[in-house]
Formats: C-alpha cells, sequence, structure tokens
C-alpha cells in the first residue's frame, strides 16, 4: 500500500510500460492462462489478482474482502467490472460497496473461484489443473482465452465472427493433425504449439 499511494496520487500507472501487467489489464494481454491458489487471508490486490487468473483454487477457510471503501478509495485492477461480470451487479455491488469479508463458498457461489479444497491441497490442486490446460495445443488455448476476452469486451456476436477465421487457422496446425492422429490411434497428443 505504501509504494501505490503515491502513484495513486500523481495518476502513475503501477507497473513501468514494458513490464507484465499481473492485472491483466493492459496490452499486451497475456497469452497464458494463469491458475491461482489462495489460501488464509486474501485481502485487496489477492482479490484483484484471483479476478484477474483464468482459474482459481481457494482453500476452504479462505477469508476475502475488497475493502477499499473502508479507506476511502475504491478497487482499481480490475475488480469492479470483474466482479459484476461473473458475480452480477447486487452480489459485486454488496461486497464491493461495503468491504465487507466472504468465504471461500461464497468467492465460489460468486464465480470469482473455481473450486474449494481443504487447507494444504491449494497449490497441487491448482499445479494439477495448470498441468492439465499445458497438456492442451498452445494455439487452441490462446484462441479460446481470445475469443472469450472479445466476447466480454464486445459481445458475442463479434467473438462469433472471428471464430471461421481462426478456426480455419487452427485446423491447418501441425497441433490439429496431431490431435486428429491422436484420436485415431486412442492416445494422448504431443503438442508442439504449431
Amino acid at each position: 500500500m505504501p509504494k501505490i499511494v503515491p502513484l495513486r496520487r500523481e495518476g502513475k500507472p503501477l507497473l513501468p510500460e514494458g513490464e507484465v501487467d499481473p492485472f491483466n489489464l493492459r496490452a499486451p494481454l497475456r497469452t497464458k492462462p494463469v491458475v491461482i491458489a489462495l489460501k488464509g487471508i486474501c485481502f485487496t490486490v489477492a482479490v484483484e489478482l484471483m479476478l484477474a487468473s483464468e482459474v482459481a483454487v481457494a482453500t476452504e477457510n479462505c477469508r476475502f474482502s475488497q475493502l477499499e471503501v473502508k479507506r476511502g478509495i475504491m478497487a482499481g485492477c480490475g475488480a469492479t467490472f470483474r466482479m459484476v461480470q461473473r458475480a452480477g451487479w447486487g452480489d459485486a455491488m454488496k461486497v464491493l460497496l461495503t468491504g465487507d469479508e466472504f468465504t471461500a463458498d461464497e468467492a465460489r457461489h460468486m464465480h470469482f473461484v473455481q473450486e474449494v479444497v481443504p487447507v494444504g491441497q491449494e497449490f497441487d490442486r491448482a499445479l494439477e489443473i495448470a498441468a492439465r490446460i499445458a497438456a492442451q495445443a498452445p494455439l487452441a488455448v490462446q484462441a479460446t482465452m481470445q475469443n472469450a476476452r472479445v466476447s466480454l469486451g464486445q459481445g458475442w456476436q463479434d467473438a462469433y465472427a472471428t471464430i471461421q477465421t481462426t478456426q480455419q487457422y487452427l485446423y491447418n496446425t501441425e497441433d490439429a493433425k496431431e490431435g486428429v492422429q491422436s484420436f485415431v490411434e486412442k492416445r494422448t497428443a504431443k503438442f508442439v504449439g504449431r
């Protein structure tokens, strides 16, 4: 917080240009998915990072709060729109406008986390999910994330308008050929990202 205050007061970005934005708010947007494991007390920036991730796993005893309003400021790294997208207006406003704590089960109900696990299993479960994603065709994973982002930002019609071109590209990759061949041969595909 002490490092953020002067930057916010001067209207400067939190991170210098050229550095990866962990909140995925400025170009270039990530092309690799992030799976996050959460445990213990997860307030403010931890919630923002959770919401910026593609998949979140939390321990059953996690405590969450987006408490900026209790400090005279507002959430500034995406929570104001990501919470509304995932939870709907009422649930998002309850969290954002009160700054009250919420549980892992409530975070799951609001689609902020995708799984709630016993304490001590969060990292292994997140790593398992990340490994399953990493085993997929990299170009297909990237295209899926990009198309989903277009849908969120511009609507499903714009996302659909790009599918034919994207599919034409993907169907002509080595990975698509490998995907079909692995299916025919009843084996796990070995993707190379081409």
